[in-house]
């Protein structure tokens, strides 16, 4: 336990800063799983949507450090390859 006034508010911040930072994550894998979802179901237009969706949140997490910077390009790829696949 903290004992410090110091150590009790590093406290504070670094958990609003835990939950700010997992909520941050969730948004990002569920806009993922949309696009794998539309991909899965084959709809081309649906998964481009939700891919133009997906890029801007991936690079914006990615730049805050939610992400590492290597993890969001790998999943941006994937995805880019994924959704081009399906017009071929």
């Amino acid at each position: 336990m903290a004992n410090s006034a110091s150590a009790r508010k590093r406290a504070r911040q670094s958990e609003k800063r835990r939950r700010q930072n997992a909520s941050q994550r969730s948004m990002v894998r569920t806009s993922i799983k949309r696009v794998q979802a539309a991909i899965a179901a084959g709809k081309r237009t649906d998964a481009q949507a939700a891919l133009t969706v997906a890029i801007p949140m991936i690079d914006a997490m990615a730049s805050k450090g939610i992400i590492h910077q290597h993890k969001a390009a790998r999943h941006k790829s994937r995805l880019n390859a994924q959704v081009n696949a399906l017009s071929a």
